[in-house]
């Protein structure tokens, strides 16, 4: 197959060229040479972004990312970093979940008031606490 132009590859996977750019500067992928102004690419690199944007999903770091590509570009990904990754994601889930049943019972609350509500006084506790919600600098923190 042959070399694909930085436009091609941009095309082709949905990634903006100033991200391609951005990219190999961080040694994420490397471009073959030029053709005149453009960078060239060998196609593989089609599926190394491909994987490049399921870490990002995934929500792992550009640099976690890198340390996944051994030098000579082949996948090398530690196994323990996506578990931790996956247990990281459960967490999330848990938190989140607690969360949208705390906001659908505020809304159909028969209380008069939210704070005459003992369940809606218990999920105010846990956001206090940390428990729910964005993670806070103090206080303690869920397990």
């Amino acid at each position: 197959m042959a070399e694909l132009d930085i436009g091609e590859v941009a095309r082709r996977s949905g990634v903006p060229v100033s991200t391609l750019r951005f990219y190999e500067e961080k040694g994420l992928i490397a471009s073959t040479g030029r053709r005149g102004l453009r960078r060239q690419f060998d196609p593989g690199v089609l599926e190394r972004l491909a994987l490049i944007a399921l870490g990002r999903t995934a929500g792992f770091s550009l640099d976690e990312i890198a340390r996944m590509f051994a030098p000579d570009g082949q996948p090398r990904i530690d196994r323990q970093m996506l578990v931790a990754k996956a247990e990281e994601l459960d967490a999330t889930i848990r938190k989140l979940s607690v969360l949208r049943e705390s906001l659908r019972h505020a809304a159909s609350c028969p209380a008069p008031s939210h704070m005459e509500c003992p369940t809606f006084r218990r999920i105010l506790r846990a956001a206090e606490s940390g428990a729910i919600g964005a993670s806070r600098k103090t206080g303690p923190q869920p397990p």
